[in-house]
């Protein structure tokens, strides 16, 4: 078990990383439920897996359980499932004081804490991560959004949790490829500022992903830790350091628009791929070697994630994908910031990137 604190300045938290949590739930839980009842937020394939087991440990605590459950997938971040959720809420008068409780992937993360955010104005809400993506990365650090037309996370807010609850045993009840598409959030903490975690990971990523107990726990605790301490440097992104967390999302955002946000391409291994675009960038334009841009890619395809452009058969040109790239929410004053890497572990934002070079190199790298 490991308990990582997040020092939101005025909205701290703790992360519980433990095996067994969702069965332990309602009494994790039970200090921050005032009531004798709790709404919570799902997916489909979640429920089928954890309704009974979570249902039962709030039930321990004498604490009902009320649920709503939604469609599984990308889809499902949107506005109308931001109405069903926030009618259903208001429905069940929810007060400003209560948590609700999200269970699920980045999706039902996302959308609940959105929806927390307007409640009331801001009720609580408590993250129930079940997938290696979200315990990494999306349950932390209180971003919350739905998708739009014009672009992924465009609509949002920043809506600290109350808690988080990480359960390692919930990742056993995912496809192999979920578990993969959550690496890619892992593995970008070494590449971000960490290089003795990236040479962790290139040596350990295989029991990672057979689920060898310690080696899952140990990297969900390095990966949380990381992001923790980048958040509470820089809570909304105002300073440039939390922007570091998007090391791979400006390509990789572009890429999951192409593809119209579907299972042709999961947001882990949009980012998974947006990493070897910016390693290569960055070597294309005197920032990094060749040899250690081709090091993150050769990772990348080891575990089984996407590793090239022609493989997506996108059908389009670098032209169409820079232009789904102007819709990201890191535009400023016209100009599009992108994170890029002088080395392994050491990622900075540039902010005189050229647009027409962006797209020369991926029509190169759309042939490559």
């Amino acid at each position: 078990m490991a308990v990582i604190p997040v020092a939101i300045a005025g909205a701290p938290y703790d992360v519980v990383i433990e095996e067994g949590a969702l069965a332990r739930a309602g009494a994790l839980c039970r200090p921050f439920v005032r009531k004798d009842s709790v709404a919570v937020i799902t997916d489909e394939n979640v429920a089928a897996a954890w309704r009974e087991t979570v249902t039962a440990s709030f039930a321990a605590q004498g604490i009902a359980s009320q649920w709503l459950v939604l469609p599984a997938g990308e889809a499902t971040k949107s506005w109308d499932s931001l109405v069903r959720v926030v009618d259903w809420l208001l429905g069940l008068e929810i007060e400003r004081k209560d948590n609700v409780v999200a269970l699920g992937g980045g999706v039902i993360g996302d959308l609940t804490g959105f929806a927390a955010s307007m409640v009331k104005r801001g009720c609580g809400f408590i993250q129930m991560p079940t997938t290696l993506l979200a315990q990494v990365d999306s349950s932390v650090g209180g971003k919350t959004a739905i998708n739009t037309a014009m672009g992924k996370n465009l609509v949002g807010a920043f809506h600290q949790p109350s808690l988080v609850l990480a359960d390692p045993l919930s990742l056993d009840t995912l496809p192999l490829r979920d578990v993969r598409a959550g690496y890619a959030e892992v593995v970008k903490y070494g590449l971000i500022d960490d290089p003795e975690f990236f040479f962790w990971c290139e040596a350990n990523a295989a029991r990672l992903l057979a689920g060898e107990a310690e080696a899952r726990e140990h990297a969900i605790a390095r990966s949380v830790a990381a992001k923790a301490r980048i958040v509470a440097a820089d809570e909304k992104e105002t300073t440039g350091v939390r922007a570091l967390l998007n090391l791979g999302h400006t390509f990789g955002h572009a890429l999951e628009a192409q593809t119209g946000f579907s299972d042709r391409l999961l947001h882990g291994e949009g980012v998974a791929l947006g990493m070897i675009l910016a390693a290569r960038y960055s070597a294309r334009i005197g920032l990094m070697s060749g040899q250690d841009a081709e090091r993150v890619a050769a990772h990348i395809a080891a575990v089984g994630l996407p590793a090239s452009l022609k493989a997506l058969d996108m059908n389009c040109d670098g032209q169409t994908l820079k232009n789904h790239m102007l819709h990201d929410k890191k535009m400023d004053a016209g100009t599009l910031p992108f994170l890029l890497m002088r080395g392994l572990g050491q990622t900075f934002l540039a902010k005189d990137v050229d647009l027409a070079d962006v797209a020369a190199f991926l029509d190169e790298e759309l042939a490559r």
